[in-house]
């Protein structure tokens, strides 16, 4: 697993061999939905539109966003609404605005209530217009400056019509330099009045206007309750499943057979099948932690591919007889052995037993269980080897060469290594007609030889 791609059919696996954990965890984290939704009360949230006729500039519209929403516009709203410990701080959080398309500045107020949201909203639009027309000059008191000084620019213009007139027509030299001088100071006057009047913004630009009142809005702004509940229970339903690539990522047993003998140090004597057998539904004694893995769907492993198809029962025969015959080609002469199988390994177990009821009596097996955690094999006594047989994809390098310690410790040789893999039982064919590879298996005898299966 730690090797291979991550496949949909890896997912799949874990869906389909975890689904009491998953299921339990989706549950606890819509549980942990609901209880955020709770603790954090529903948000209501609407928008004012505010409509800047004439021609603006794009950058000159995101600065009227953010002095919609500046301190000042925020602060005078504050203080008009008058809530009771809410501060101009906490509106701005709760303010937001945006500009749309056609000149027009949307302002969105949230609230703990439909009807706050939308007061907030009419009331930041206003404090908004009525800012923005101050900063213009639309407001009288800016407006009467101009206006003034347009008026003595008329009054002066008089005036220099009056010299002009005063002044001899073109007698003397001095007259008409006078008469030139006026001239040029009415056309100066004239040229710094235009200029003005192009500079004023309200010559181009009209007040800005509130369009119409915010809409009260008719539900929660998002995140709403069922959507934390729904996230609660997507987020830790992924949590879990990817927890579980994690530690598939990060594990190091070994699955291929020459790791294994690696970590036991000796020869691999072949592979043999043994037929599924449908698990215990519940656990045995009282212990509540086996229950409560049992509860969780955590007592059988996710990671172990699904058993393959199996030939016949003559079949799989076949591999045993062939594991007992390299068996006795490793020993020198009769004798007898212990068949180490690791403590929980149920389908080692099984292929021992097996080998046991193939094997007779020569060699001699007995079947001990070996503690993986503290590994204890017995003393040598009338045993004299030893031959582990265990799953793959099921112990590590370090608990594999924990067992070879231990009958290292007993003064038990490992003689070798059986690897059993589950398969799924066929049904057995007719006596009448056996297959040839059993035929062929008979016809050979207890000491055939032949390369690894």
């Amino acid at each position: 697993m730690s090797d291979d791609t991550i496949r949909l059919v890896t997912i799949g696996r874990i869906i389909r061999r975890r689904r009491r954990l998953l299921t339990i965890l989706a549950v606890v984290g819509a549980l942990v939905g609901y209880g955020t939704s709770v603790v954090f009360p529903p948000r209501y949230t609407t928008s004012a539109s505010v409509l800047l006729p004439g021609a603006w500039e794009q950058r000159e519209l995101l600065t009227q966003t953010e002095i919609a929403t500046s301190s000042v516009v925020i602060d005078r709203v504050a203080a008009t609404l008058g809530w009771t410990g809410v501060t101009g701080t906490e509106l701005r959080d709760r303010v937001s605005a945006k500009a749309a398309d056609g000149n027009i500045i949307k302002i969105s107020g949230t609230a703990d209530t439909p009807e706050r949201a939308q007061r907030l909203s009419d009331q930041v639009a206003r404090e908004f217009v009525a800012f923005a027309a101050r900063l213009a000059g639309d407001d009288p008191e800016a407006a009467a400056e101009p206006e003034a000084l347009r008026k003595r620019v008329e009054e002066t213009n008089r005036r220099i019509t009056d010299l002009a007139e005063a002044a001899d027509p073109g007698r003397t030299v001095e007259s008409v330099q006078a008469r030139t001088e006026l001239e040029k100071l009415r056309t100066a006057l004239q040229e710094a009045m235009k200029k003005l009047d192009e500079a004023d913004p309200a010559t181009d630009r009209a007040t800005m206007v509130v369009m119409g009142p915010a809409a009260r809005p008719a539900g929660e702004a998002p995140p709403t309750r069922v959507q934390l509940v729904v996230a609660g229970a997507l987020l830790f339903f992924l949590l879990a499943v990817i927890g579980h690539l994690t530690a598939a990522r990060m594990s190091r047993r070994l699955r291929t057979e020459p790791e294994i003998a690696a970590a036991l140090g000796s020869e691999l004597l072949g592979t043999v099948d043994v037929p599924g057998e449908r698990p215990v539904r519940r656990p045995e004694g009282r212990d509540p932690r086996a229950w409560i893995r049992w509860l969780l769907g955590v007592d059988t492993r996710w990671d172990v591919p699904a058993p393959q198809p199996s030939g016949d029962e003559a079949g799989r025969q076949i591999r045993y007889r062939r594991v007992c015959a390299r068996l006795r080609e490793q020993l020198p002469a009769p004798r007898r052995l212990l068949v180490v199988v690791p403590d929980g390994d149920e389908v080692a177990r099984r292929a021992a037993g097996q080998l046991v009821a193939e094997a007779g009596s020569d060699p001699l097996l007995r079947v001990v269980g070996v503690s993986v955690s503290r590994p204890l094999v017995p003393d040598r006594d009338t045993e004299s080897g030893a031959l582990v047989v265990l799953s793959a994809g099921s112990w590590t390098a370090a608990e594999l060469a924990g067992v070879a310690e231990a009958c290292a410790d007993a003064e038990h040789e490992v003689v070798g290594i059986v690897v059993a893999g589950p398969v799924q039982a066929r049904p057995a064919r007719s006596a009448a007609r056996p297959p040839d590879e059993a035929t062929a298996a008979l016809a050979v005898g207890g000491h055939t030889t032949g390369g690894s299966v």
